[in-house]
Formats: structure tokens, sequence, C-alpha cells
């Protein structure tokens, strides 16, 4: 008998799914912020897509989340905020308005977006 290259016969096929889970949180400033100076919003002092008053801002999940800051319906930059997830008096959302530049005016509405991503998958091996 001649010699033979044996192998395994294996077939493979993935799903993988990243799937979305945002959530917004609102907030309307009551009083100006000057700049140089940093607004802080606690949890409490933002409510929620149904109106309701947030109790808790999520957890960003590591590699896979990510915020965004809107003011007066217009993006900021990353580097003007921190973020803290949390409850009441522990979460909050930081924003440092750059000194030389405007205030923020009584008024404003800012918009937090936190986006989580909760990634999926599945293999399936026939031999």
């Amino acid at each position: 008998m001649a010699l033979e290259l044996m192998k395994l016969q294996i077939t493979a096929s993935s799903t993988i799914s990243v799937d979305p889970t945002p959530e917004k949180f609102f907030h309307v400033t009551t009083g100006e912020t000057a700049a140089g100076t940093t607004l802080s919003i606690d949890t409490a002092d933002f409510f929620d897509d149904s109106g309701a008053a947030a109790t808790d801002l999520p957890t960003l999940a590591t590699d896979n989340s990510y915020y965004n800051v809107y003011i007066n319906g217009v993006m900021q930059m990353g580097g003007i905020s921190t973020y803290t997830p949390g409850a009441t008096t522990v979460g909050s959302l930081d924003i440092d308005v750059p000194a030389g530049g405007d205030p923020i005016i009584t008024g404003s509405p800012i918009v937090l977006e936190v986006v989580n991503y909760t990634p999926t998958s599945s293999t399936d091996i026939t031999t």
C-alpha cells in the first residue's frame, strides 16, 4: 500500500453578534458655568428617556463601550468631560469649560449618551 496523508475532515462556522445598548440621560442647566470652571452633574440631576429621575449611571463595559456628551445639541470633545458611573452622590458627569472660551449658559440642554456593547459568538464544528 502506498503512503497517504491522513487528515481530519472538519468544517466550522461561527456566528458573531455585537448588540449595542444605548442609554440617554438629560439635564438642563439652572445657572451659568463660567469659562475655566467645572460643571458637575450628579446622577440625581439627570432624567432618562421616560422623563423619570435617573437613579444610576451605567458602568462602562471594558473595551466595549463609550459615552458622548452634547451641549445645546452639539457633541463635545472627549477631553473636556469626566464620566463616573454609579448611583446618586457617586455617579456624575463633570464638564470642564475651557478657560478663555464661552460659558455654558442657563437653560442649556446637556445630553449624556452611554453605549455598551454585548458581544456574543457561537461556533458549530462538524467532524
